[in-house]
């Protein structure tokens, strides 16, 4: 089975109408990554970094697109309410690929930072937007990123000038809204200069009982001794298929923090690339998956120090019931000359039935002789003296695998240090292990 083909044919046919609802900037590169996608194609389970997740057979559906840029019809302002109360963000929506700037927060942001649609700064700002677009976001390297980057029309840019301190979090909520079944390509273009620092907060939901196919790219650039938190929240449901890479650039001294929630899902596919270009520079890379059913999570992350004296931590853990299927793989590459490099990387995964399949393949490549590097990997099942000892306490099996499964996420959700979402999350965890979570409390968009 081969999927490529109806895209290829599809951008031939409306390229034209894409180009239209689109910017220079992105127009750019466009016919660039259409070649580089049919020369790739789909990567098959044959590549290394793809082989847990069937990447032909996600795409093979025919997919309804959003072409023309046609408005949905819906103020999520008004039918949205924000599921973690108290976080007092700067909230913005993106309906399945656009952004919604009918209507923008009350609350204002400092001078000197954007947040905004890209196809629109792009218009008006075509050498800024193009100075970073679609920079390490490698579509020589990757067919999923040529894809979107082929066929995104629109998306999201923030953008913190230099030594602006964003105190305010900024939460952005995706929105998969639609009749019919639906493939969205979304693009996000993030760019922190010099000693700026900002917290985004990306949730994505599905409001319709349809199914939806989701490329997203994410590209962030954080400049010397700039700070990014970037939280990410996935509760859509079993119809969902989403398909992400997140490619990081850090320069010297710059600190990052990515976490990544997968609460509800139906296939899950997230790529993370980060590099560090300049000395000093650090970052956390945490992931808590929760997955039963059928359902498939797949986390692929690269970290490639390139400049010595950075230091990396990575956690994933998983916890995995029914039928679910999760994979880890981690790569740490630490070059030629980047000495002193401190890394660690984690995955600890819980399988609570016999049926559920877990697969990690934690790495490391090391080119340097002055390091301290770490990895390693655990896959167990509930422990048996555990359940018995708090069984022998007055507490049902049932209620004793809850504690036990909630406890194990909780070195991940504890580390999060936005206050109001980690108490949030410690709340949804616990509904979501009961089975309590069919719909996103505060939407009013399914009633």
């Amino acid at each position: 089975m081969k999927s490529e083909s109806q895209y290829i044919d599809l951008f031939r046919e409306a390229e034209e109408l894409i180009v239209r609802h689109s910017s220079a900037p992105m127009n750019a590169v466009r016919q660039a990554a259409f070649d580089d996608f049919v020369r790739l194609g789909f990567p098959s389970k044959k590549v290394e970094r793809y082989k847990y997740t069937d990447i032909d057979e996600l795409f093979a559906p025919n997919y309804g697109l959003n072409l023309n840029r046609l408005e949905i019809p819906v103020n999520p302002y008004d039918a949205f309410r924000c599921d973690v109360p108290n976080l007092s963000t700067s909230l913005y929506f993106v309906v399945n690929d656009m952004f919604y700037n009918r209507l923008l927060p009350k609350s204002t942001l400092p001078e000197g930072v954007v947040v905004t649609s890209l196809q629109q700064y792009a218009e008006s700002h075509p050498d800024f937007v193009g100075r970073y677009y679609a920079r390490i976001a490698d579509t020589k390297e990757d067919g999923i990123t040529a894809l979107n980057t082929m066929l995104a029309q629109d998306g999201l840019l923030v953008y913190v000038k230099k030594g602006i301190q964003v105190e305010r979090t900024i939460q952005v909520i995706n929105i998969l809204r639609s009749d019919v079944d639906l493939m969205v390509n979304r693009r996000v273009l993030v760019v922190l200069e010099e000693g700026a620092s900002a917290k985004l907060l990306f949730c994505d939901h599905a409001a319709d009982d349809r199914s939806f196919l989701a490329t997203q790219v994410i590209e962030a650039y954080v400049g010397v001794q700039a700070s990014l938190e970037l939280y990410c929240l996935e509760e859509t449901h079993y119809k969902n298929t989403r398909v992400s890479n997140l490619y990081i650039e850090q320069q010297a001294n710059s600190h990052v923090i990515h976490q990544l929630i997968t609460l509800h899902n139906g296939i899950t596919r997230n790529r993370t690339d980060l590099v560090f270009r300049g000395e000093g520079a650090e970052c956390t890379l945490n992931g808590c998956v929760i997955a039963d059913r059928q359902q498939h999570v797949d986390n692929n992350t690269l970290i490639d120090h390139q400049a010595g004296h950075c230091t990396s931590n990575e956690l994933y853990k998983y916890v995995l019931d029914n039928q679910a299927v999760g994979a880890f793989a981690g790569r740490v590459l630490v070059r030629h000359g980047a000495q002193k490099t401190v890394s660690q990387e984690r995955n600890q995964n819980l399988c609570a039935t016999r049926e559920a399949r877990m697969f990690t393949q934690p790495m490391l490549e090391i080119y340097a002789d002055d390091v301290k590097c770490s990895h390693g990997s655990t896959v167990g099942q509930l422990n048996d003296a555990a359940l018995f000892y708090m069984q022998q306490r007055g507490i049902s099996l049932h209620e004793a695998k809850l504690l036990l499964q909630f406890a194990f996420v909780n070195e991940v959700i504890d580390q999060i240090s936005l206050i109001p979402l980690r108490d949030r999350l410690h709340y949804l965890v616990e509904k979501r292990f009961r089975g309590e979570l069919s719909k996103c409390e505060g939407c009013k968009l399914c009633k």
